[in-house]
């Protein structure tokens, strides 16, 4: 008989962050009240304890965000490449100096593990603006075009799954190429984009070449459909992204969506299954399953799947659910009691259509927004659990027999993000890789990023690249369109 290993709470301290009781806009390089006043709460998803009141900004405030990004953009566009680049580096370098303060926020005000902060997105935030300096002053190199130019002034709406990882996402690059910034985080995810104002400050960036604007989505609606805006890049739901579509359509804007996302986590019969479970668990309740590209479906060849089941049901049963900032905790808090809500109709959904649910054995806290890792069994494609995003620690398992049969059903999705294989055959690898329908397709592993590396999708996952060398793109005009051209309709914007 395997004994559990008995853990002791190991809690990180809340005294390495100091939170302010409020917090206004950032706008030219100061921090700002609202114009017409209007503060939000934010809470922290394991306590429900109010963490700080944050200024609302109205559309007056996403003017003058504007105006301050556009009046920027003049001298941080002129600034040679190399010039742009040391005030990444130091950005990217500060990070790192402050990244235990900054993981212990991000863990409070969203509610993931520190472990997850500390070991993942903070390391991966400083890593893409390392990476994005590197490019600064190769802008003539990246392949688009001899004579690449920044776009003018970027409006960038972040969600709140991974609120200073999705910053580095659009931030960076923008900056690198030479264009200027307004940002609106998530309103229940403010306050790291508030510390990274600060570092902003901190790093001697010119005022107005960023700009955070906090406040619900009637702000993030301004911030799209200003006629100031150049560029719009939006990470979140599909729903969302279709509007900021057909807000922007018609326009000379350009636009990149990350959004929503059903990955399939596939495992073959000659697939290694100690290492195929750590996958599936990573996969689905890294970061409580609230992942755009979660392995949310599990396509598992029939011969294996009872194997693979209960091996996956003595990994669920070890997971540690509860206190978000204890560094033994593996399953957090999920962000807010709206999403919870939505997970917890959608767990019951399965129930009702006729699916199994299991849960391993856990002690919920008493105050907070939890739910506890769950498996689906006696899943079909006509589940709604099987067809749309839970975005919550909720895994649907099909079966399959046979490689095509695999990639029919992992394409059978409207959404086209993210899958998995797990194979020893590399050849099977490569040969499923190509039929599948999904922007990232990764090969006995899952969830692994890196900066160098593009991320997107297709089909309703939406369009467009981050990260890497495709990153640069979306933020990038062509050399074909005369820069007189350019400079006629942004000086016809400023009228």
């Amino acid at each position: 008989m395997i004994m559990a290993f008995e853990y002791a709470p190991a809690p990180e301290s809340r005294a390495v962050v100091d939170i302010a009781p409020s917090y206004g806009l950032f706008i030219d390089g100061e921090f700002r009240e609202a114009s017409d006043g209007k503060v939000f709460k934010t809470v922290s998803p394991s306590t429900e304890e109010v963490l700080s009141e944050v200024a609302q900004a109205s559309a007056e405030d996403v003017d003058a965000a504007v105006k301050a990004a556009r009046k920027a953009f003049e001298k941080w566009s002129a600034l040679p490449g190399a010039e742009r680049a040391k005030y990444l580096f130091r950005i990217a370098r500060i990070i790192q100096e402050r990244s235990r303060e900054l993981a212990v926020l991000e863990t409070l005000d969203n509610g993931k593990p520190i472990k997850e902060t500390r070991d993942a997105d903070l390391p991966l935030v400083a890593a893409h603006f390392f990476y994005y300096a590197g490019w600064a002053d190769k802008l003539d190199h990246a392949g688009f075009g001899a004579d690449p130019r920044p776009l003018g002034v970027a409006g960038q709406v972040i969600p709140w799954n991974f609120p200073l990882l999705m910053l580095a996402w659009k931030i960076a690059p923008a900056l690198a190429a030479g264009n200027t910034v307004v940002l609106k985080p998530a309103e229940t995810t403010p306050l790291s984009a508030l510390f990274f104002a600060d570092i902003c400050r901190q790093a001697g960036l010119p005022k107005g070449v960023v700009n955070i604007l906090t406040g619900d989505g009637s702000t993030g609606a301004a911030l799209v459909g200003h006629d100031g805006i150049d560029k719009v890049a939006f990470t979140g739901s599909t729903g969302v992204g279709k509007q900021i579509a057909r807000t922007l359509a018609g326009t000379d804007k350009k636009l990149t969506l990350e959004l929503g996302g059903k990955g399939a986590n596939i495992v073959f019969d000659d697939a290694p299954i100690d290492q195929a479970v750590e996958g599936i668990v990573n996969g689905i309740f890294f970061n409580q399953g609230q992942v755009c590209c979660a392995g949310s479906r599990l396509l598992v060849q029939e011969s294996i799947q009872d194997e693979l089941l209960d091996a996956l049901k003595r990994r669920m049963s070890t997971l540690r659910v509860g206190d978000p900032l204890d560094k033994n905790t593996d399953v957090g808090a999920i962000n807010s009691a709206e999403q919870l809500a939505r997970i917890t109709a959608l767990a019951d959904s399965g129930e009702a259509e006729g699916a199994e649910r299991w849960a391993p054995a856990c002690e919920l806290p008493g105050a907070g927004y939890w739910f506890a890792p769950t498996l689906f069994t006696n899943v079909t494609q006509a589940h709604r659990i099987a067809r749309e995003e839970i975005f919550g620690p909720v895994l649907s398992v099909l079966t399959f027999r046979t490689p095509g049969e695999a990639v029919a059903k992992a394409n059978n999705s409207q959404y086209g993000l993210s899958a998995g294989i797990w194979t020893e055959k590399g050849s099977r690898m490569l040969a499923v890789a190509g039929k599948l329908r999904a922007g990232v397709v990764w090969a006995n592993t899952f969830n692994k990023f890196d900066p160098t590396s593009p991320f997107g999708g297709y089909k309703e996952s939406g369009f467009g690249r981050e990260g890497g060398r495709h990153g640069l793109e979306a933020y990038l005009a062509g050399a074909a369109e005369p820069s007189n051209e350019r400079s006629e309709r942004e000086g016809e914007r400023d009228r």
